[in-house]
Parts: structure tokens; C-alpha cells; sequence
């Protein structure tokens, strides 16, 4: 598929997608969106061999949120909205459960403002790298409107009732050393060192064992599970991570005193 909005580049097993619409800060217009979607399916298809993926914006911004001024107009006072919730149900629904559903792990590098959606986009990432200068910000209410691209399910077991209440009322900026003091983010860089650093990471992950994508698979569903049947995931999952190929060669490896080559298998 050719890509307007956005970038895809899969290489040796990670896929980069990166943002690509610099003159609007990343801001989303519903084409990128559904390009989003596809890149997402392109990267989780097996035949591609990825076994990380990368998320990142290209310029001074990761992602502005929403693309208001895309929306157009009636002509008249009132700027024409198109229905909101449709569009979550439909678009932003879509490509968060894509990345949940992914079947390896997902690193983010927030190269500047991750604002509204966009920071539902960033913090959706396994391990979450920000530059120095970047910052966090749920605008939402700045608009008349409420957080959503699972804002207010994410926030609060992340960093607590308290804080993603104070985050989403006041709409006030979260430098990202803060982000990391609250627990939001994993890692602060300086701003030439981002990408470079989550490539690290992405690299640690596309060569790492098949039971990465069962780690993170046991984490979404511990945030849904009682202790029991949390117990019992973990069991189920540590079935199919001990019947792996990683699984015999990591023992193996451990056995022979030499660093383990996965397979992701």
C-alpha cells in the first residue's frame, strides 16, 4: 500500500512507522488514521517477519491530536463537526486494539507535543521514550470535548485517579521529565539521542524470544482479570512460551554458558 500521511519502513524485523505530516504537528485527519490502521496490519502480518514495532513522529512534533481545522466548515458561524463518537467507534477503536492486540512488543519515541489523541498514541507503547523537550497534554477539555482514544482508561492505573483527573480538568502541559517522575513514560533522552535509543530497544525486542509478545499479552489481560483468573492466564501462556523453539534454545544456551540466538518461534 502506498502511504500518504504516514511512513512504514520494515527492516531487519522491526517496522518504523513514523507520522508524517510535519506541516500540521502529526495533527490526524481521518486519511492518516485509516493509513495508521493499514500500516499496523502490514507490520503484525506474519509474512513480514517484524517482531517490534516503532512509533514515532517526523519533525518538531509527535502528534497535535485531532486534525480540527480538517473538519471544514458550513460557511457559516458554526464550525461543522462530524460525529465523534462515530469516528471513535469506527477509526481510533480500531487502531488501538490493533496495537493491544499486537504480537510483539511496541516502543514509542515522542519526539515533541503528544497532545489529546496523539497522547493516547504515545503512551500506548511498551516502553515509552520521550526527548527532553517534549511534553504531554490531554486538551480535550480546552475544546468543550472529553478525553478519549482510551485516555481515561489508560491514565488512571498509570498514574493514578488523582493525577488523570488533574491532567484532563486543568489541560495543562506534562513536561516529559515529569511524565517520567509520575510513572507515565520510561526513559527521558536528549532530543538527537531519541531515536537512537528506542532503535536500541527495538533491536533488544526483534531479537528477543518468542515469549515477549505472551508478556505483554499477560499484562493487558491482567488489568481485566481477577487474581484467579490472572493465575490461570499465566498458566495458559506459560504452556505455549515453555512449547517455543526460543524456550529450548534459552535453556540450552543457558546450559552451554553462550548467549541464546531467538528466533521469535
Amino acid at each position: 500500500m502506498e502511504y500518504e500521511n504516514i511512513d512504514l519502513k520494515i527492516e531487519n524485523k522491526i517496522a518504523v512507522i513514523r507520522l508524517n505530516a510535519p506541516q500540521v504537528l502529526n495533527a490526524l485527519s481521518q486519511p492518516m488514521v485509516e493509513e495508521l490502521s493499514a500500516a499496523i496490519s502490514e507490520a503484525a502480518d506474519p509474512a513480514n517477519g517484524v517482531r517490534c514495532l516503532l512509533l514515532t513522529g517526523e519533525g518538531r512534533a509527535f502528534c497535535a491530536g485531532a486534525n480540527l481545522a480538517a473538519r471544514g466548515n458550513t460557511g457559516g458561524d458554526k464550525p461543522r463537526l462530524p460525529p465523534v463518537g462515530h469516528i471513535l467507534e469506527t477509526h481510533y477503536a480500531v487502531v488501538m486494539n490493533k496495537l493491544k492486540n499486537l504480537p510483539f512488543p511496541m516502543v514509542t519515541a515522542v519526539n515533541g507535543p503528544a497532545v489529546g489523541v496523539g497522547m493516547s498514541f504515545a503512551i500506548m507503547g511498551d516502553m515509552v521514550l520521550a526527548a527532553k523537550d517534549a511534553y504531554f497534554l490531554q486538551a480535550f477539555a480546552n475544546v468543550g470535548l472529553i478525553p478519549d482514544g482510551g485516555a481515561t482508561w489508560f491514565l488512571p492505573r498509570m498514574i493514578g485517579w488523582t493525577r488523570a483527573l488533574e491532567l484532563s480538568l486543568m489541560a495543562e502541559r506534562l513536561p516529559a521529565e515529569q511524565a517520567l517522575e509520575w510513572g507515565l513514560i520510561n526513559r527521558v533522552t536528549e532530543p538527537e539521542d531519541l531515536l537512537a535509543e528506542a532503535m536500541k530497544i527495538a533491536e533488544k525486542f526483534a531479537n528477543g524470544p518468542f515469549s515477549l509478545g505472551l508478556i505483554r499479552k499477560a499484562y493487558w489481560e491482567s488489568l481485566e482479570n481477577s487474581f484467579s483468573q490472572q493465575l490461570q492466564t499465566e498458566a495458559n501462556l506459560q504452556w505455549q512460551a515453555q512449547n517455543s523453539e526460543d524456550n529450548r534454545e534459552g535453556v540450552t544456551a543457558f546450559l552451554e554458558k553462550r548467549p541464546a540466538q531467538f528466533k521469535g518461534k
